[in-house]
């Protein structure tokens, strides 16, 4: 938890006693004669992620332009919040203001169950609305149905997000791999890392990296049409189509030709990421929201990033969204602090610490790392390659995917079984929203 100045503020404060029948005392008041409040935030960002980074100042401005109001901030994890948010927003215990994932899965349900605020009139009012404009209000607005894009704006996204192929230039050099352009060029890279005894690719089946990585296979063979069915329920899926085949069964062979560990069924995005900032790998293919750590942490060797080569899409949206709980205590202050995320400081900040901003002032972007991801952002978004996320689309199935990729990776089910596996919760959600 960051530490607190509820210290500092009772310092400041001016106790002011009264003298009522029964003997009692008012509410310390702050200098400017205000009563204390206290804004309770949640996020889930590392303080060394770009937007760790970018929220921590946001904190700090936010504090010194509301002198009577104390940020206790409480760092989850992605897996706390995504597993707990409907329980914990439906008590007493909900905070002022979280980020939360975005998509029908997810920010969807919330809003669908009445767990949170209404943001219109206020994204209207504070011109988000013209700060995020087209595709990045995809993800901020929900319907009746819980369906992302369109009704009324349920969250606030301020940076993008999409995933890329990280790779250690100095390993790729030493074993005279140059960076592919094609997918058959990428395999065969893959090839010369396994000739020479190397694992290739970082994973992680416990957690999100694993199903990226077969979304990511499957996005190679798939259209906008194929997209729009399977995240936006217009049309039909064919989970034994050639996408998911394709996904499914060329994941399962990699971890076979020994591109992918078989031991990674059981690890989790920090354990993928630190063996690869380690230099244990050639090859991750996850998040931006891995690069301003990686510029920070990396000393020991060169690295840069690609998009997947072969596909024009990879999984990518605007990036996780601030909500506020319909319980709320405070939410004025709420709505003050995604104004602050939002402002060209802020948003200069996260891009110069390697995240993908907004709003951000092109020209202030100065760090040459993060040019090169926004380049590559605006490239990705150019060709309209925002593909979502594989578990967006129903309750739960983040954890149906865990474990149909964990199957994939251990042997323990046949890819046409797996693909059965993930079929049903689509279907059975498909069902309970009239589709």
């Amino acid at each position: 938890m960051v530490k607190s100045r509820a210290a500092a503020a009772l310092a400041a404060a001016v106790l002011v006693l009264t003298a009522c029948g029964s003997g009692g005392s008012e509410t310390p008041a702050t200098q400017d004669g205000s009563q204390p409040r206290t804004l309770k935030l949640w996020h889930y960002e590392t303080a060394d992620s770009a937007m760790g980074k970018a929220w921590a100042e946001a904190i700090k401005k936010f504090e010194a332009s509301h002198p009577n109001v104390t940020v206790t901030f409480e760092e989850k994890s992605f897996e706390q919040i995504q597993k707990t948010a409907s329980m914990v927003l439906n008590s007493d215990e909900a905070p002022d203001i979280m980020e939360y994932n975005k998509g029908n899965a997810t920010a969807g349900l919330l809003s669908k169950q009445g767990l949170l605020t209404d943001l219109s009139e206020e994204a209207t009012k504070r011109g988000w609305d013209k700060l995020l404009p087209g595709g990045l209000q995809t993800t901020a607005k929900y319907d009746d149905r819980g369906v992302m894009g369109s009704g009324k704006w349920y969250g606030v996204p301020n940076y993008g997000e999409f995933v890329m192929v990280y790779y250690n230039k100095d390993l790729f050099e030493k074993n005279k791999v140059e960076v592919p352009t094609t997918f058959e060029e990428f395999t065969a890279a893959l090839d010369t890392f396994v000739k020479a005894g190397v694992t290739p690719i970082a994973n992680a089946g416990a957690e999100y990296p694993a199903q990226q990585i077969f979304y990511q296979l499957a996005l190679t063979k798939a259209q906008k049409p194929w997209l729009d069915a399977f995240q936006s329920y217009n049309g039909k899926v064919d989970f034994h189509g050639p996408e998911f085949t394709y996904g499914a069964e060329t994941f399962a062979d990699w971890v076979k030709k020994g591109y992918i560990a078989k031991n990674s069924s059981g690890l989790k995005a920090e354990d993928m990421g630190v063996a690869f900032m380690n230099g244990k790998f050639p090859i991750m293919i996850s998040g931006s929201w891995w690069y301003g750590r990686l510029a920070s942490e990396i000393k020991n060797f060169e690295w840069g990033h690609f998009l997947f080569p072969g596909a024009t899409m990879a999984p990518g949206s605007s990036g996780n969204i601030w909500v506020v709980p319909e319980k709320s205590e405070n939410k004025d202050l709420a709505y003050d602090f995604i104004d602050i995320t939002m402002s060209k400081d802020i948003q200069n900040l996260l891009g110069n610490s390697g995240g993908v901003p907004v709003a951000a002032d092109p020209g202030a972007i100065t760090d040459e790392k993060s040019k090169e991801l926004i380049e590559t952002f605006n490239k990705l978004t150019a060709q309209d390659g925002l593909a979502f996320y594989p578990d967006w689309p129903a309750p739960g199935y983040y954890d149906v995917l865990v474990a149909g990729v964990q199957n994939l990776i251990n042997g323990g089910k046949t890819p046409a079984e797996v693909l059965d596996e993930i079929a049903g919760p689509y279907e059975d959600n498909l069902a309970d929203i009239g589709n």
